[in-house]
C-alpha cells in the first residue's frame, strides 16, 4: 500500500509542481505515448534479451512483493524459534524415530502445523528438515562447524537467486536514462528532417524529444530504481527467518542452555519485528 502512496505522491509533486510553475501539460501528454512505447518497448526488449523466463517471473513476482511487502511478521518469527527449538529438543531427547515424522512429511506434521506460513515456504521447511536428515545419518559424528558450513552455504545460495529480481531491476534502472536518450535523438532526427518549418513548429517537436530524456531520467530513479531498491530490502528483511532457524540449529548443537539458544534466535531479527524474551520463551515452552 505505500508503495502505491509513493507512486501517488511522485506522479502529483513531479506533473502538478510543473503546472503550478506555469508549464503547459498539453505537449507532455501529446508526446508521452509515442515516448513511452519507445522507452517502454527498449526497456521490455532489454529485459528479454538479459534474462531467462525464470526470472522473468520472478521479476513479475517481485514487483507483486513490493506491493505487498515482507511475508513475515513478529508471530512467524516466534513460531520459527518455537518450532526449531521444539524439532532440535525432540531429537536429542528422543532420537532419529521421533523426530521422522515431522521430517519426512512436514505436511502432516503436527508441529508444522503450528505454523502454516513456514511449512508452505519451500526454502525454510528443507533448510531445517534436512540439517535434521544430516544429523542423523551422520549418527552423531558431525561437527557443530561442518552443520554451520553447510547451513551458511544454503542460506548464501538462496539469497543469491532471491535477490536477482531486484539486481535485474537495478540493471534496467540504471539503463532506462540512456533509453531516454535514444528517445530524445530520434526526436531530434525528426525535427532535423523538418527543419524548414516554423520555430513555432520547430519548438514544439524539440519539446517531443525532450520528454524522452524526461521520462527515462523520471522511469530511472522515480520509479524503477526504488522498485529495485524495496524489493532488497523485502528480501533481506525476509531472509532474518532462515537466520533464526540456524542460530537455534547451532545453538543447540554446542549443548548450549536453554535461554542463550532463545536469545541467539531472538537477536537475529530486526527490532521493528524482534519479540521480547518473554514471547520467545513462553512460545518455547508452546503456550
Amino acid at each position: 500500500m505505500l508503495a502505491i502512496v509513493g507512486m501517488v505522491v511522485l506522479l502529483v509533486m513531479v506533473f502538478g509542481g510543473f503546472a503550478l510553475a506555469g508549464g503547459n501539460l498539453g505537449p507532455v501528454f501529446a508526446a508521452l505515448p509515442h515516448e513511452l512505447m519507445i522507452i517502454g518497448g527498449a526497456a521490455v526488449g532489454a529485459l528479454l534479451i538479459g534474462n531467462s523466463v525464470g526470472l522473468l517471473k520472478q521479476i513479475g513476482a517481485g514487483i507483486g512483493r513490493v506491493l505487498k511487502g515482507p511475508r513475515f511478521t513478529k508471530a512467524d518469527y516466534l513460531a520459527a524459534i518455537a518450532l526449531t527449538v521444539k524439532l532440535m529438543r525432540l531429537l536429542k531427547s528422543e532420537g532419529a524415530v521421533a523426530v521422522e515424522p515431522h521430517v519426512e512429511q512436514p505436511q502432516s506434521s503436527a508441529l508444522w502445523a503450528e505454523a502454516p506460513k513456514l511449512r508452505d515456504d519451500p526454502f525454510f521447511v528443507h533448510l531445517v528438515t534436512d540439517t535434521l536428515r544430516l544429523l542423523v545419518v551422520s549418527t552423531g559424528t558431525v561437527s557443530s562447524v561442518a552443520i554451520e558450513d553447510v547451513l551458511d552455504t544454503a542460506i548464501e545460495t538462496h539469497h543469491h537467486h532471491a535477490t536477482r529480481p531486484a539486481e535485474a531491476l537495478q540493471t534496467l534502472a540504471d539503463a532506462l536514462p540512456a533509453l531516454g536518450i535514444v528517445a530524445a535523438v530520434l526526436g531530434v532526427i525528426k525535427t532535423m528532417g523538418a527543419i524548414d518549418q516554423p520555430p513555432a513548429i520547430l519548438g514544439a517537436m524539440i519539446g517531443s524529444a525532450l520528454v524522452g530524456t524526461f521520462l527515462g531520467v523520471f522511469l530511472a530513479y522515480g520509479l524503477v530504481g526504488p522498485l529495485a531498491g524495496r524489493l532488497r530490502q523485502i528480501e533481506e528483511t525476509d531472509a532474518q527467518i532462515y537466520q533464526v532457524a540456524r542460530r537455534v540449529i547451532l545453538a543447540s548443537l554446542r549443548n548450549q542452555p536453554q535461554p542463550i539458544v532463545l536469545e541467539q534466535a531472538r537477536t537475529a531479527i530486526a527490532p521493528d519485528l524482534q519479540p521480547s524474551f518473554t514471547e520467545v520463551f513462553e512460545g518455547a515452552r508452546g503456550r
